[in-house]
């Protein structure tokens, strides 16, 4: 370290960090949508369902064993076919993980848009990626079930 300079913590590594996106017009007078009405504030809170609950945290587990999987191999994230726009989207596993979160935390999906330019070949379905994680899972178990001792 280099004489005459002094340096301090000033938090503890990780905290503070968001899994959504910051406003940058939060709290400024002159944010441009300061406007616009926010259907969320005038709706009740819907919470999921025990069931949706449920799936929510299953596709988070899933989730987890995907990208463990396919990063290594150069995949990116899940694409994903919108219902509402009938349009492709592409979300890198960081991104899909927070909305799944946020979709527990608030019940409410967020708010989405096409990702700028992505290259496809980065990106595979969760048909895909299920498919994969049961092909790993199967070639991996395929020998301790023929070792396993014959009954009768």
């Amino acid at each position: 370290m280099p004489q005459g300079r002094t340096f301090r913590c000033v938090g503890v590594y990780g905290e503070g960090v968001h899994d959504e996106p910051i406003d940058p017009f939060n709290g400024d007078p002159a944010d441009p949508a300061a406007g616009l009405h926010d259907p969320r504030e005038d709706d009740p809170l819907d919470p999921l369902t025990e069931v949706e609950r449920q799936d929510v945290l299953e596709d988070l587990a899933d989730l987890e064993i995907y990208q463990a999987l396919l990063q290594p191999i150069g995949v990116r994230g899940l694409v994903i076919e919108c219902e509402d726009c009938r349009e492709p989207h592409y979300f890198d596993w960081d991104l899909l993980r927070g909305n799944l979160r946020h979709l527990l935390d608030s019940g409410r999906p967020r708010v989405h848009e096409p990702a700028y330019d992505p290259d496809p070949d980065h990106y595979v379905s969760w048909d895909y990626a299920r498919g994969y994680a049961d092909g790993v899972h199967d070639t991996l178990t395929e020998g301790t079930e023929d070792d396993a001792p014959a009954e009768g």
